[in-house]
């Protein structure tokens, strides 16, 4: 065993406050080093068969679009764009066969209107689902899409479709009415805490389990 002199008691001291300081640092470090981001692909296509006018188009990309990028962004979601061409047909039924999806994202589809199949007469500004094919997809009517207009009530809508996948409601298939309206009310109060708080972690965590699944 080492003699312990007064030295050695001074270095041990000094070698200990400074590992508890180094200790102390890297904590302080971790814990304000931001999470890495979220990356969330997403196709885009413009239903060729549409008829949406040049407002409506300008509308989306130059209003509702690029706020629901800064609103994800501000809770560390990013988008991996890309897009393609694509259209809408009905088949028997009056259900929708949508050409030009990609599998291993969430393809993001922009018409007038929403099909009857889903829509019901009653002026749906959007729809998100997975198709039984398994592909993603946030369908947005134009003719009735807005940005951000009134908290709980009237949100961005890209924003709350989105919202809709990232939380994970498309997995729940032939939901109850109970479960429909429950997952409406929380999609709009996370979509108001995106949009007037820039507070978001529970949807960057979910988000990142969603993106895990589409690869």
């Amino acid at each position: 065993m080492r003699a312990v002199t007064r030295r050695n008691l001074l270095w041990t001291a000094a070698a200990a406050g400074a590992t508890a300081a180094a200790a102390v640092e890297i904590s302080r470090v971790t814990a304000s080093a931001p999470a890495p981001p979220v990356v969330v692909p997403i196709h885009r296509i413009l239903n060729s068969r549409a008829r949406c006018t040049p407002g409506q188009i300008r509308g989306f990309w130059n209003r509702i679009w690029p706020q629901a990028v800064r609103e994800f962004g501000s809770c560390g979601i990013q988008f991996q764009t890309s897009d393609g061409p694509g259209e809408i047909r009905r088949w028997a039924g009056n259900r929708p066969v949508f050409f030009g999806l990609r599998r291993g994202c969430l393809n993001l589809v922009l018409t007038d209107y929403i099909p009857m199949y889903w829509d019901c007469g009653r002026g749906l500004a959007g729809v998100t689902t997975m198709l039984h094919e398994g592909q993603h997809l946030s369908l947005i009517a134009l003719a009735y899409a807005h940005p951000n207009e009134a908290p709980f009530v009237a949100l961005n809508t890209c924003v709350h479709e989105f919202l809709h996948a990232f939380m994970q409601d498309i997995y729940v298939s032939d939901p109850t009415a109970f479960q429909s309206d429950e997952r409406e009310l929380r999609t709009d109060w996370l979509a108001t805490e995106l949009w007037l708080l820039r507070r978001g972690a529970a949807v960057r965590d979910s988000a990142r389990v969603y993106a895990s699944r589409l690869t």
